[in-house]
């Protein structure tokens, strides 16, 4: 590979890395809160009351409610009981008390669940696609019989193994 070549190679991924490492501060924090989703960190309660149809099943109360983990506690004539609320059946009214992020934090959250109908698919893409730049780039920024070279294959070999490994065992 030509000195220019490698130039311009640097010049691309230094600019990238930077403009990426606002992004990955951002990535790298919500991916941290995505640990804890199955705990009540930094949640909060909210109680919503929803007009629902009366006389529903308990299987239709679960398909309307679309609640994850949906179980009924009691069933009585007059009303269903399950863990994060109450339904009354005579007049259709729902009580649900849910633990949710607090709005900006549920932002960070969403980030990576973004779908293809999502606004953020295309953020996402493009992080991607720049992290994989980066990763590929930075093979092509050192003199293939340097010792740093070298030294970085066998890094980045140990990285490809252990990611493998925790992905492999989880």
């Amino acid at each position: 590979m030509s000195a220019k070549n490698v130039s311009t190679f640097r010049k691309y991924h230094r600019l990238l890395g930077f403009f990426l490492a606002g992004v990955m501060m951002i990535y790298a924090s919500s991916g941290v809160l995505l640990i804890f989703r199955t705990t009540d960190f930094l949640k909060y309660e909210q109680t919503t009351e929803q007009q629902l149809a009366p006389g529903l099943s308990k299987e239709q109360l679960g398909k309307q409610l679309r609640l994850k983990n949906f179980r009924v506690k009691e069933e009585s004539s007059e009303f269903i009981l399950f863990e994060q609320g109450r339904y009354a059946k005579n007049d259709g009214t729902a009580i649900v008390t849910a633990k949710k992020y607090p709005p900006a934090v549920q932002k960070l959250v969403d980030l990576h669940k973004a779908t293809p109908n999502s606004p953020l698919f295309f953020m996402n893409v493009f992080f991607g696609l720049g992290l994989l730049f980066l990763a590929v780039s930075s093979f092509f920024m050192f003199l293939r019989k340097a010792p740093t070279y070298k030294t970085g294959l066998k890094f980045a070999l140990a990285g490809f193994v252990v990611a493998v490994v925790m992905v492999l065992t989880a």
